[in-house]
């Protein structure tokens, strides 16, 4: 293995000006060294200008596919240098990396034997944006959500104590992740069973959106130099003017140095967790790094943090400057680091902002809550003109839940804008703290359904069958960005829980109400009268539904289509009636089949005796891959040409 001896230059140009897209040094001859990385084996002897060049070959690398693709560009740039670092010192794949969170992997990919399927990132039957077990060895966890890593780690490494393994387990977390916490939990437990552990913390002040929470001050407070040694110099001073005592102070104090840089560093907290803490180091200086890494490898046992410092989209100007904006983003133009121009309806997640702003100019009480997401969620906006009212508690979903029972307590009208992948982690406060005490919380559950490129960690199509079986819970789902308006107005000012949820992507394009009204508690609308057969469309498959009606009607089958709005409590009523009516019933959600939209309305069938042939349309029992949302629709068989396939189907009954 090469030896190091020059130090690694800083990246920016004699004039003091970012380089845009460019190695750290200028290129060695004799052509890319990217070209040649097939596993992890064959940069491991490179010398240290090698590794530079080939950390500004990955940046170019990703910087173009995501330009092409979309991804996530800004916190993979980031950790470039650390990627390489950990690869050329640890001896992957026996010893184990674990992403936290796994959308930072884009470099480790490129130098794990994916190279040649990097254009492929993101698309349908391509690489994923995220670790895959099923993709490589390397791999070792499928990390699409925050604040895992430690725990997995922790499980691994006490695994491997039990079977004698000595090799090392490393989890990388970024500091953003730290603010949940899961991460806490398993730090405290890693430092009572004093496993030999690694954690990274990747330090870049953000996690999507820039850090909130003191844990985000405290790992940002950092002394300099300058003022220690003032400090220490006033104190010796002081002491040697004192007698014998005072040197036998002096020398106590030179004794507990490290102790008192501890206490001004954030290695106090780790260290109170019975971590050995190392750092900061800089994250961009490759010396540095593998000189650090190498001397935990061979020296350290039982639970390590080292405290690296890096820039989020480094090496790209535009995500260097706004690496919120950067973190995750469609194709774009590398020279300006524009978005390609798209056209189409407003986005639901627009919709929601624009009227949760509204909402909360007319009633005061009317609280938005975030977990680290105002922009993905649509509440940059509100967070701007309400900031009173606004709250981003950070990658720490179980606590928003229930800080949204404390403001729904005191009279306050919260909504927690979420993912529907993330609010998978706070179903017992769900259940627990806001719907037991029935208390008037809305969640707006943005990209339900298939999400399209971000694949099986982020598609929301559980939430359905999680939601129906909570009393007290109000469900609903908007055939359009109107109606979001509409059943938005309803939760805020309903005396119980509720949760809409909406799809990712742009609406259908219909003229929005000015004036919002609250729609009547578990009643449907009839949309479309038949004779023949009941489509039960929910949310964003109504649409598809009306006109796979059209198309049915072509073929002499006549289709009533009744939009649910509400998932629970359904609109018995509405639906028995025409069930009984069309004596045929199909049912069509985003959402998989077992324990979802189609299951209630089996079970309320089956409570009214009401035996009629009954098809449900979603997804199977199974995880869903990457694909465009089209894609995946078709596949599923819940677009228009398969809601007519499943008609006819249900009409051999």
């Amino acid at each position: 293995m090469a030896e190091y001896a020059s130090s690694c230059p800083d990246s920016r140009s004699a004039e003091g000006k970012d380089i845009i897209m460019a190695p750290t040094q200028s290129p060695v001859q004799g052509g890319d060294l990217l070209d040649n990385i097939d596993s992890p084996d064959d940069l491991r002897g490179f010398n240290l200008r090698e590794l530079e060049q080939l950390a500004g070959e990955i940046r170019e690398e990703i910087i173009s596919t995501v330009a092409e693709n979309g991804g996530h560009l800004a916190p993979c740039l980031g950790v470039v240098e650390l990627t390489l670092a950990l690869h050329y010192v640890f001896d992957t794949p026996k010893d184990k990396l674990v992403w936290d969170v796994g959308h930072q992997c884009y470099a480790h990919k490129l130098i794990t034997g994916r190279r040649e399927k990097f254009h492929t990132l993101r698309q349908y039957q391509g690489i994923s944006g995220f670790p895959k077990r099923s993709e490589s060895e390397y791999d070792v966890v499928e990390s699409g959500h925050s604040s895992t890593s430690i725990s997995y780690s922790l499980g691994i490494a006490a695994a491997k104590e039990l079977q004698l393994d000595d090799s090392k387990v490393i989890a990388i977390i970024g500091d953003g992740s730290m603010t949940a916490g899961m991460a806490f939990e398993a730090l405290n437990h890693a430092g009572d069973v004093h496993k030999d552990l690694i954690v990274i913390l990747n330090d870049n002040e953000m996690s999507i959106s820039p850090n909130v929470g003191a844990m985000s001050s405290f790992l940002s407070r950092k002394l300099n130099s300058k003022t220690m040694r003032n400090l220490k110099d006033h104190v010796e001073e002081g002491l040697k003017s004192m007698s014998s005592v005072g040197e036998n102070i002096l020398n106590l104090l030179r004794k507990s140095e490290e102790s008192l840089k501890a206490f001004f560093t954030p290695g106090m907290l780790f260290e109170a967790l019975k971590f050995k803490y190392i750092g900061p180091i800089p994250g961009h200086n490759l010396e540095s790094l593998i000189a650090t890494l190498r001397n935990v490898r061979d020296n350290t046992h039982g639970p390590v943090l080292i405290h690296v410092l890096t820039t989020k989209g480094k090496g790209y100007l535009p995500a260097e400057m706004n690496p919120g904006e950067y973190h995750g983003l469609g194709p774009f133009t590398i020279a300006t680091g524009k978005p390609l121009p798209s056209s189409g309806p407003i986005s639901y997640t627009a919709v929601f902002g624009q009227t949760i702003c509204s909402l909360a100019e007319q009633d005061k009480r009317v609280c938005g809550i975030t977990a680290a997401m105002p922009a993905g969620t649509g509440l940059s906006e509100f967070s701007q003109r309400f900031p009173d009212r606004f709250f981003d508690v950070g990658i720490a979903e179980q606590h928003a839940v229930t800080f949204a029972a404390g403001l729904a307590l005191d009279g306050l009208r919260p909504v927690l804008a979420v993912y529907s992948s993330f609010m998978q982690r706070s179903l017992d406060q769900l259940i627990h703290d806001v719907c037991l005490p029935d208390l008037p919380v809305t969640f707006a559950l943005d990209r339900a359904g298939v999400v399209g490129d971000d694949g099986p960690t982020h598609h929301g199509v559980f939430d359905i069958s999680f939601l129906r079986f909570v009393p007290n819970l109000t469900v609903m789902a908007p055939k359009d960005e109107n109606e979001l308006q509409h059943m938005l107005c309803t939760a805020v000012n309903s005396d119980g829980p509720s949760a809409i949820r909406y799809p990712r992507g742009g609406g259908e394009d219909v003229a929005l109400d000015q004036e919002f009204k609250a729609l009547p508690i578990g009643q449907g609308e009839l949309l479309r009268e038949g004779r023949d057969l009941l489509l039960l469309p929910v949310g964003n498959r109504v649409y598809p539904a009306l006109e796979a009606a059209e198309g049915l009607a072509r073929l002499g089958i006549d289709a009533a289509v009744v939009n649910p709005r509400f998932i629970k409590p359904l609109d018995n009523e509405l639906i028995s009636d025409w069930a009984r009516t069309c004596g045929r019933v199909l049912t069509v959600e985003d959402n998989v089949k077992k324990g979802g939209f189609g299951s209630a309305v089996l079970q309320m069938l089956h409570e009214l005796h009401l035996l009629v042939p009954v098809r449900i349309l979603g997804y199977g029992n199974k995880f869903i891959d990457q694909a465009p949302q089209q894609i995946l629709w078709k596949n599923a068989g819940i677009d228009v040409a398969g809601i007519i396939k499943g008609a006819l189907e249900v009409m051999k009954q």
